[in-house]
């Protein structure tokens, strides 16, 4: 798998990754579809805390249990939760859905009605805590 260098800590990423959306329609498919996906170096995943209502996040966490330092993962928060103190109480619970203690990259949804300055507070305070 061709990977490029992301971001200023230049990780080595896979330019392939996967999409995520849907995946509680079928939990064993999904977290077979997953380690295969790993397993043939698809190791970028990419989910979001509304996915499924965070069914799907526990599905990667299931999938990547025991492999999570082969993956570069990244999550979303909803655009109605990006308060600072909601963006922040939001990756803490897609991390427990995910089984991890950081994520690799945390993302804004979609615009939001919240302040965008808000949103950055609370992805800093992640950033300072190791999340």
């Amino acid at each position: 798998m061709e990977r490029r260098p992301f971001g200023p800590s230049r990780v080595m990423v896979p330019i392939i990754g996967q999409g995520t959306w849907t995946m509680e329609r079928d939990r064993q498919q999904s977290i077979a579809a997953l380690r295969r996906g790993l397993d043939l170096g698809m190791t970028h995943i990419d989910t979001a805390e509304m996915y499924g209502g965070g069914a799907v996040e526990q599905i990667v966490g299931d999938a990547i249990l025991g492999r999570r330092d082969e993956v570069f993962l990244v999550s979303k928060v909803l655009p109605s939760n990006a308060t600072y103190r909601g963006t922040v109480e939001a990756c803490d619970r897609s991390l427990r859905r995910l089984r991890t203690h950081w994520l690799d990259v945390y993302l804004l949804h979609s615009p939001s009605y919240h302040p965008l300055e808000e949103t950055v507070k609370g992805f800093r305070r992640l950033v300072d805590e190791g999340k």
